[in-house]
């Protein structure tokens, strides 16, 4: 049976654009700068290990805001090469809502955060009841060979409907505000209704691909 893990009213936070990580996926990321070589080392000091990603929003401006929903990753695996730099892979524990940030000394930012709402993230994995995998597998074929990309289409098809389409959301080189719909989608079943829409949007060329996303 798996450990319970405690969820902090306040997370340590890695600001990424367009990285995602999902609840029960895998991220591996890469630490060199020294404020976030601090981060690691305090949160590996904690009982929970967990670090909270949120992705920044450029505002008309030119300034910058969080986006108000994230993903807590808890650290998983841990190596640090001869050069100083941390390896990492979180595992998506449960997202969050952002409320506020705090005030701290730290040369990493950190918030407030809410977990309600987000239950469903703590439990089993999800299915698709909707998923029809060979019209799916087919898009994903011909959005591959759009983008040049090659893939092992037949693992890809044999995974489980939550590693599939949750590792898409994630690798699939979409922009910022494209991997935020992916991630605050409510179930597996409109996250896969939004990966589709980006894909065909892509496909026909993607003009104005936010604006048809709204």
């Amino acid at each position: 049976m798996e450990r319970e893990i405690h969820l902090p009213d306040t997370l340590a936070i890695f600001p990424l654009p367009s990285a995602l990580i999902l609840p029960r996926s895998r991220l591996p990321l890469h630490f060199f700068e020294q404020r976030y070589l601090q981060m690691v080392d305090d949160t590996l000091r904690t009982d929970a290990r967990i670090i909270g990603m949120l992705q920044p929003r450029r505002l008309p401006d030119g300034s910058e805001v969080l986006h108000r929903i994230g993903c807590a990753g808890r650290i998983t695996q841990f190596s640090e090469t001869e050069d100083g730099r941390y390896m990492v892979t979180l595992t998506g524990v449960s997202r969050f809502r952002f409320s506020d940030e705090v005030n701290v000394e730290t040369p990493y930012r950190q918030c407030n955060v809410n977990w309600e709402g987000f239950e469903a993230d703590r439990g089993s994995s999800e299915t698709d009841d909707g998923l029809d995998r060979a019209n799916f597998m087919a898009l994903l074929k011909r959005f591959f060979e759009s983008q040049g990309l090659s893939a092992d289409t037949q693992s890809l098809s044999d995974a489980d409907d939550e590693l599939l389409i949750n590792s898409l959301s994630m690798l699939l080189d979409f922009d910022s505000e494209e991997k935020q719909a992916l991630l605050e989608a409510p179930s597996l079943r409109t996250r896969r209704e939004t990966l589709v829409t980006l894909m065909e949007i892509a496909l026909r060329g993607g003009p104005d691909k936010k604006e048809q996303m709204q």
